[in-house]
């Protein structure tokens, strides 16, 4: 793998599912570096990290950008918003950071899933009267996935870059498994046996956007589907072990599955296999 990285960068583009797979990516490899011969640094407000590997002159990257578009999320550290505006065609405000990357990996769901329609700014954020869309998230996700592709077609070369979009990672939040209602991935110790599971949380109406707005794409672009084996793997997350930003109360304390995190997954974990099939696709395309 490094030496296939050699004189390249590779960066993952997106939330903090994203930032696992590339956090896997970075633990995967680090150890067979000697410690002079690597750093990690950050850089644009924390936005931008960067693992560099210098006998190499390669470099592994991670750039926060949860809808891909400009965003009132966007700052890397301060950014639990309930209140969530996407700017509509702002592509440019994080795709200059993209540019002269040889391998993209780009992934965006979770933030969009809100529960409401999602509210889509015309113009700028530093209007004073902002005008305001409401759209279903399903044609809000589409309008993201086209302004992905015209920013991919119009400011990458197919020659030299290569491009991954990751599909959604699945939660486990709430028990559709077969279990009680109201359990989550809190204590789950097995994964899920049904080969036929496909949770509620994991929506096929934007599987559906990315198929369809793929298929027009000039650009390549190699899906990187990692939802069904995902899927059951209720027993990945770190579930109560993640870090706590927050003092935990008396009632969490005596009720973990109440603050155990069923979104993001455990490492040494289920996203080295996301990194497996990465590599097999990246190095072997014609096997895939």
């Amino acid at each position: 793998m490094l030496e296939s990285l050699r004189g390249k960068r590779m960066m993952f583009v997106g939330d903090s599912l994203n930032r696992g797979q590339y956090v896997s990516m970075v633990c995967l490899l680090h150890r067979l570096i000697p410690e002079d011969k690597k750093s990690m640094e950050t850089y644009n407000n924390d936005a931008l990290t960067v693992f560099r590997v210098k006998d190499y002159n390669a470099t592994i990257e991670f750039y926060w950008a949860p809808f891909l578009l400009e965003s009132n999320s966007d700052n890397a550290v301060v950014h639990r918003i309930s209140d969530r505006i996407v700017r509509k065609g702002s592509m440019n405000k994080h795709g200059r950071h993209w540019k002269g990357v040889d391998i993209l990996v780009f992934n965006t769901y979770l933030w969009w899933v809100t529960g409401q329609d999602m509210k889509i700014l015309k113009g700028s954020f530093k209007d004073v009267e902002k005008e305001i869309l409401q759209m279903s998230t399903e044609d809000a996700y589409r309008l993201a996935m086209k302004s992905l592709l015209r920013w991919v077609t119009r400011n990458l070369d197919r020659e030299k870059t290569r491009v991954f979009f990751t599909s959604m990672s699945p939660t486990h939040s709430k028990g559709d498994w077969g279990g009680e209602a109201s359990k989550n991935c809190y204590n789950q110790t097995t994964p899920i046996a049904d080969p036929n599971y496909w949770g509620s949380d994991s929506r096929k109406s934007i599987m559906k956007v990315i198929g369809e707005e793929f298929s027009k794409s000039e650009f390549p672009i190699t899906f990187l589907n990692i939802t069904q084996l995902s899927s059951y793997r209720k027993d990945a997350h770190t579930s109560i072990y993640k870090k706590q930003w927050n003092p935990l109360t008396t009632e969490q304390l005596a009720n973990p599955a109440s603050y155990a995190d069923c979104i993001h997954w455990c490492l040494p974990g289920l996203q080295d296999t996301w990194n497996e099939l990465l590599f097999a696709k990246l190095f072997h395309p014609d096997l895939i």
